[in-house]
Order: C-alpha cells, then sequence, then structure tokens
C-alpha cells in the first residue's frame, strides 16, 4: 500500500485475485462498529472487495450482491456484517423508511456500497473506500474518515 497520508492509502489491484486480496487483508483489521462506505461505478469490484473482506473474516458461503434484497446480512462469530446495496434508491428517505439505521450499532460491521443515494442521513463513514477502472485493473483508495477508522487503517498489513 502507498499512503498518501496517515489517514489514506491508494493502491493499484491488477485483477480480481488482488481485490478480493486486498479484502483479506483488510478484514484483519475491521472491528465491530465500523461503517465502511464503498463507493464507485458499476462493475468497479465493489462486491468482490466485499467477498474477500467476509472471507478473511471466516465466511466461506456464497457472497452475493443485495442490488435487489438492498441489505444481506452475515452472521460471525464475532460480530454480524450488513452489506448493503443503495443503488436503487431514488430519494434519500428510503434509507429512512427502510429502518436501516437500526443496524448501524456497536456489534455490527455496516459496508454501504452506493452511500451517496443516502447523502447525509448516514452517517460519517469510519473508513470510505473509493474503486475506480485503471487500465486492465482497479485502483483502490482508502481513506480513514473517523479515529475508529483511523487506528483500523493504521494496522493494515502490506
Amino acid at each position: 500500500m502507498n499512503a498518501a497520508a496517515d489517514d489514506q492509502h491508494s493502491v493499484f489491484l491488477p485483477d480480481e485475485a488482488a481485490t478480493l486480496a486486498l479484502g483479506e487483508r483488510l478484514a484483519q483489521v475491521l472491528e465491530p462498529g465500523l461503517f465502511i462506505a464503498l463507493s464507485g461505478n458499476l462493475g468497479s469490484g465493489k462486491t468482490t472487495l466485499t467477498r474477500g473482506i467476509l472471507r478473511g473474516l471466516g465466511y466461506a458461503g456464497k457472497v452475493k450482491s443485495p442490488t435487489y434484497t438492498l441489505v444481506e446480512l452475515y452472521n460471525l462469530s464475532k460480530l454480524d456484517l450488513y452489506h448493503f446495496d443503495l443503488y436503487r434508491f431514488n430519494d434519500p428517505q428510503e434509507w429512512l423508511d427502510a429502518g436501516f439505521r437500526d443496524y448501524f450499532e456497536r456489534r455490527n460491521i455496516c459496508l454501504v456500497e452506493w452511500p451517496e443515494r443516502a447523502s447525509e442521513l448516514l452517517p460519517v463513514p469510519d473508513l470510505k473506500i473509493s474503486l475506480s477502472t485503471q487500465g486492465d485493473g482497479r485502483r483502490i483508495r482508502i481513506a480513514a474518515e473517523t479515529e475508529h477508522g483511523k487506528r483500523c487503517l493504521d494496522r493494515l498489513p502490506d
């Protein structure tokens, strides 16, 4: 990882395997109570990164995009991970109407794809992850937005 600042990392991911591997490394530093915002265009690797995180947390089952269900719950031994996909939201009010705010508690990790669709109704993310295409691969930027996120990012292995 290249550190652009103490609280931000950027790395090029040449393929899906590299994205999964980064997710597995990221899983090593995640703690209950984190909110992770995942941004990027369609096909940029948000769900692939989430799959790597879940593998790193010990989940061996199928990981599917919650585009149509809006949220997928993964019960892990030490925490629950909620994977949200807000792509289909047309109005931030849908976030409140769905009752998703209740899932943001200390025992859970919440990963939210397309967080901009709920705008200011979401809390400040602990980690803000953006993925973009770069040549045949992806560029990922991970920024800590809170002290909790900074502590995790500081421990991220190379």
